[in-house]
């Protein structure tokens, strides 16, 4: 199963700081071999989605717009600066860093449930390539794919790309748009219109072959 509880999340960062709690668990049981893994993140390993999400929980808005000015306004090269200065030199010292960030409420200039589709997202971008699985609860992750399927690709988000769809959710009560349907578990629609190819196995309908 892809979702848990369908109990409503009425704020982000209690969901927020369980996904932080629930993945270093998970990645608590984890080997060298395993942290090299390649996950969903093209060219990042699992030990580097797990630094990315250490920089995230340390942005702060102010210092978001600071250091996208230094990356001279390149999302690409902001995010790959950030992992290079959060990623420690062992697997142990960027779980060790992942904890120390796990509480905390920082956030860049962004819409708050961004913060949920960056654990979730990512969170599947670790667990997917190593075999490993969680409940999520139904709430997030239809509040992630709302706002994906909202938010411009210029911003992270896959308004364009989901514009001529229509999509479906199987397993909780959302559909997004008039279009070519495109129906499966609400997880894996959130992660096909986020670029994770590897979940538009999941779905089905007229409208896949866009998203593929």
């Amino acid at each position: 199963m892809a979702m848990g509880s369908p109990e409503p999340v009425r704020d982000v960062w209690p969901i927020v700081h369980a996904e932080r709690a629930a993945l270093i668990h998970d990645l608590e049981g984890l080997d060298d071999k395993q942290w090299e893994q390649p996950s969903l993140c093209v060219g990042w390993t699992v030990h580097d989605v797990v630094a990315h999400l250490v920089d995230s929980a340390r942005t702060t808005r102010v210092g978001f717009v600071a250091r996208l000015a230094r990356a001279r306004f390149d999302f690409h090269r902001l995010n790959a600066h950030g992992v290079a200065h959060e990623r420690g030199a062992s697997p142990l010292e960027t779980l060790a860093r992942l904890r120390q960030v796990a509480s905390r409420k920082s956030t860049p200039p962004a819409p708050l449930d961004s913060r949920i589709v960056e654990e979730v997202v990512h969170g599947e971008d670790i667990r997917r390539p190593l075999g490993l699985t969680r409940l999520y609860p139904r709430d997030a992750v239809v509040r992630a794919l709302r706002l994906q399927a909202h938010t411009p690709a210029s911003f992270g988000g896959a308004r364009e790309l989901v514009a001529p769809l229509r999509l479906t959710a199987t397993d909780a009560d959302v559909s997004i748009g008039d279009g070519l349907e495109v129906t499966g578990p609400a997880l894996s629609l959130l992660l096909a219109i986020t670029g994770r190819r590897v979940a538009v196995n999941d779905l089905d309908g007229e409208g896949v072959g866009a998203l593929r």
